[in-house]
């Protein structure tokens, strides 16, 4: 190969070599325009999405709106708000008042263990049973579920007070009750399909339309309050004649049927 033919194909070799420095650099401008272009997006649809969150934040939630809805008493209810919730016969001298969160797992425990118990006792007569609702668990671990049972229970307590004992107690079931970190109760459908297992409650489209309606939404609000009132720290907790029940530790509810006769015994004599 002469000299000249060795230059010229150098000269060629850096032309295309140049051509393709050019059409590289083109290629990283573009780039370069792309990723400028796609970060101003990215940055206009974090503060778009920083405005929704914002604007979401500032409007006020469903119970949140709830307490400014017209209230709605359920039947066998007294009360200026309906909130005192009494059960049983009319002639048993004492009254026993329990205090329950519907996601509470002890409560669950109580109720599977000592419910019968509880519920023989109150069918004898030996006492009525003053029910209050709470709904702090909600506060504690998020979420509604405390105060969309409790509104269902009002529903159920307008069909009858049969009706929401039987209710209560399904929900406490093995069965149906949930994690309290699950907040199953805040479903409108998995309380009916509860209710399904209450022969007042299975298909009754009243009841099932008060639950999806949240008919009792704000009466769940107002008893709740009863719970913060009386300074209650846990639940479940029984009363009778202003003294708390306890089981043998002397602190924390009787948790065995034992332990709730010989509670309730004292607490009748006294």
């Amino acid at each position: 190969m002469s000299k000249r033919n060795s230059q010229a194909a150098k000269t060629a070799a850096r032309e295309r070599l140049r051509q393709e420095r050019e059409r590289q650099a083109k290629r990283d401008k573009a780039k370069r325009q792309l990723v400028v272009a796609a970060s101003v997006v990215a940055v206009l649809a974090a503060a778009g999405g920083i405005g929704y969150a914002v604007v979401q934040n500032n409007k006020p939630a469903y119970w949140e709106a709830a307490k400014d809805d017209k209230l709605v008493k359920p039947a066998n209810t007294t009360g200026t708000d309906g909130t005192t919730v009494v059960i049983g016969k009319s002639s048993a001298k004492k009254t026993l008042v329990m205090y329950e969160d519907p996601r509470c797992p002890v409560c669950a425990d109580f109720e599977q263990t000592v419910g019968p118990t509880v519920k023989k006792d109150l069918d004898a007569g030996k006492f009525k049973i003053q029910y209050v609702g709470a709904t702090f668990l909600d506060k504690n671990l998020t979420g509604e579920g405390s105060k969309n049972a409790l509104s269902a229970l009002g529903a159920a307590l307008d069909v009858s007070p049969e009706a929401f004992l039987e209710y209560k107690t399904a929900m406490y079931s093995k069965k149906w009750h949930p994690e309290e970190t699950t907040d199953k109760f805040k479903d409108d459908s998995y309380l009916i399909q509860i209710a399904d297992t209450v022969p007042a409650l299975k298909g009754n489209t009243a009841f099932q339309k008060a639950v999806k309606d949240g008919t009792y939404d704000r009466w769940a609000l107002e008893e709740s309050k009863i719970f913060d009132k009386d300074g209650i720290s846990g639940t479940p907790t029984l009363k009778m004649d202003g003294k708390t029940l306890t089981g043998s530790d002397g602190k924390n509810a009787p948790m065995s049927v034992a332990e709730f006769n010989t509670a309730l015994e004292a607490a009748l004599k006294g």
